[in-house]
């Protein structure tokens, strides 16, 4: 009787392991039709996640104004529907900084891309002239004339203007669809903020009765600390990206860059990107500062940036952050290459906490195992 139950549980062991690799081979066969499939789900799925994205980023400023709102006892009304006034209040601000952007910063923006591409040719011109009038013996001099050639051979005009700026919009997002997702992304974020309590509740019931008890508390340890991480890395490089592009257009417009503002707007949005982002918006801003204001301007501003940058990554990110992520340099690096290749720019803004979170993950893991040794080791 025993030898029989051994024998079907031998088959049945069998027969799951030939399902799991019938499974492998079939997904990895049809694995393009697979990540369509998956991709359609995202876009069906994309204002629910814009949703939760913008509730995520709106949760801390929103407990805090209702912390505030029911500390004022005198008013009955205020300290009952705290919660509901503290979403209002903090959308009132939201919606108020969009259109003051939307009305002062994208146009000065937009007016200094559409000149910067107009200009282009007259700016060339006058950088080579001056690369001309260096001396001969001048070392590089051969090497930046022919950079710049290879600059010069790309029609700007070709990418950027008005009539192709509208195309690439209309290509890229389909403007009935557009609209309709960021009010269902709107609604899914008020109601996420309004029923926060109520839907961790759930889940946490939900999970409670799931799993056992153990595993329970290791998803909530774990939950939390992946929420800690995220929240701190994803409010900290919005606020730091804002801090640092409104201090280096102010830098270069004392200088006397042209295009001041786009520049610090693009500098403060590749600020986004670890490591790799700051790196090529500094690029670009001294290219164009060498075309539009010399070698001396460009020089001077690349002096000027640099040492905001690192006044920004030894101090003011340090002080937004509160604490890094303490993963490494190299592990950066590695993880915002991966992110990028594989999902795009939300890849590498994404895969540094990501990381972060497998790192915790893994650790505790090869602690835990090593504890586990160490036991066997004492009994043997």
């Amino acid at each position: 009787m025993k030898e029989k139950k051994q024998g079907i549980t031998r088959w049945i062991y069998w027969f799951l392991l030939g399902v799991a690799i019938i499974i492998v081979y079939k997904t990895l066969d049809n694995f393009g039709q697979i990540k369509e499939s998956i991709g359609n789900l995202f876009n069906v799925l994309e204002p629910f996640i814009i949703g939760l994205l913008i509730a995520y980023l709106l949760y801390i400023p929103c407990k805090k104004l209702e912390q505030f709102y029911k500390k004022s006892k005198k008013v009955k009304f205020i300290n009952k529907k705290a919660r509901l006034l503290s979403v209002v209040t903090i959308y009132i601000i939201v919606i108020t900084v969009i259109a003051l952007t939307l009305n002062f910063v994208l146009p000065a923006i937009a007016k200094s891309i559409i000149d910067l591409v107009n200009n282009f040719q007259t700016y060339y011109n006058s950088t080579i002239n001056s690369i001309n009038n260096l001396p001969e013996n001048f070392a590089l001099k051969n090497d930046i004339i022919n950079a710049i050639e290879n600059i010069q051979n790309i029609d700007l005009k070709q990418f950027i203007n008005l009539e192709k700026l509208t195309q690439y919009a209309k290509g890229a997002i389909n403007i009935v669809s557009g609209v309709f997702n960021i009010f269902v992304a709107f609604i899914v974020s008020i109601y996420l903020l309004l029923e926060r309590e109520e839907i961790l509740n759930f889940m946490k019931k939900l999970t409670r009765v799931v799993f056992k008890k153990e595993t329970y508390q290791n998803i909530d340890n774990y939950f939390n600390k992946s929420n800690e991480i995220f929240f701190k890395f994803l409010s900290s490089q919005l606020l730091d990206a804002v801090v640092v592009g409104i201090l280096t257009s102010i830098a270069m417009s004392l200088l006397g860059v042209k295009y001041a503002l786009l520049l610090g707007f693009i500098i403060g949005l590749f600020n986004l990107i670890p490591y790799f982002g700051a790196i090529i918006a500094v690029i670009i801003a001294i290219v164009v500062t060498l075309f539009t204001g010399g070698f001396g301007q460009a020089f001077l501003m690349a002096v000027i940036v640099i040492i905001l940058q690192q006044i920004d990554a030894n101090i003011i990110n340090p002080k937004i952050v509160g604490s890094s992520l303490k993963i490494s340099p190299l592990l950066v690096i590695f993880a915002v290459t991966v992110g990028g290749a594989y999902f795009g720019v939300l890849g590498m803004f994404l895969a540094v906490p990501i990381v972060a979170i497998l790192k915790i993950l893994i650790s505790d893991y090869i602690e835990y195992k090593n504890k586990i040794k160490n036991k066997e080791e004492i009994i043997e």
